[in-house]
């Protein structure tokens, strides 16, 4: 699902889409149906694209969550836990395409280093498998990993789960490493579309998570850009779609308490 979504609010998706109710349009010059669906295929993608919109409903989805304070977090043995993101490829002359950080991904990152030096941790566990064969350095969790140390993270407290692809698996995966370490109170770390979906996987595996909501990289856009059609706009409706999906696929399969 997240692929589907991922084509479909992407700039391929748009031009799929608008081809496809063109060929319909000159298939059948006179059909109604024809012109009415590609103008809803053009409404859509101007409504999808434009920033505000996915923002408007982002800001319902993250509503009662707030940026993390000291206060948040009581007392007692106290792990962060970071939740994995996607990553770019960059293709270089004769050599293996790099991988670095999305820029949600940098996001979750610099929140989770701001937490650190608010609450100074017991441990801070990293998560995000490697989805993508080609990232020549693998898992997201090490891309995490060097971008914490590089913000002044001690590489002794980092603990990696390398092996999940979803949500789920993130939760499943880290709750056994958390009673493990003893771990009393867990603070986690991901984007604010992201956190009540992840809130209630973690609470399926038994752990009352306190949210640390990374922010919207792309809130540092002009205010003019947020009322046009953008690829900004475009990639925030995805994450937006993905959540609104994935809730209640969640709760479906047991997977979200």
């Amino acid at each position: 699902m997240s692929r589907l979504l991922t084509f479909i609010f992407s700039t391929s998706g748009v031009v799929v889409g608008l081809v496809v109710a063109a060929v319909a349009v000159w298939r059948r010059p006179a059909s109604r149906a024809a012109r009415r669906f590609l103008i809803a295929v053009a409404l859509f993608y101007t409504v999808a694209a434009t920033y505000a919109v996915p923002a408007a409903i982002g800001s319902l989805l993250s509503r009662g969550y707030h940026p993390f304070q000291p206060g948040d977090a009581p007392g007692g043995v106290t792990a962060i836990v970071l939740l994995g993101s996607g990553a770019e490829r960059v293709f270089r002359w004769n050599a293996k395409p790099w991988a670095i950080l999305d820029a949600v991904g940098a996001a979750r990152v610099a929140e989770a280093a701001r937490v650190y030096r608010t609450i100074n941790p017991a441990c801070l566990i990293i998560s995000g498998g490697g989805l993508d064969p080609f990232r020549e350095r693998g898992a997201t969790s090490l891309m995490m990993r060097d971008a914490l140390v590089a913000l002044g993270v001690p590489a002794e407290i980092i603990e990696l789960e390398s092996r999940s692809r979803n949500t789920h698996d993130e939760s499943v995966l880290i709750a056994p490493m958390l009673r493990e370490l003893r771990i009393e109170h867990v603070v986690l770390v991901t984007s604010d579309v992201h956190m009540r979906r992840s809130i209630a996987a973690f609470r399926a595996q038994g752990w009352n998570a306190i949210p640390a909501i990374a922010p919207d990289p792309r809130l540092a856009l002009p205010a003019v850009r947020r009322w046009y059609p953008t690829d900004y706009g475009l990639a925030l409706s995805a994450e937006v779609v993905h959540e609104l999906a994935g809730m209640p696929y969640y709760r479906l399969r047991g997977w979200a308490k």
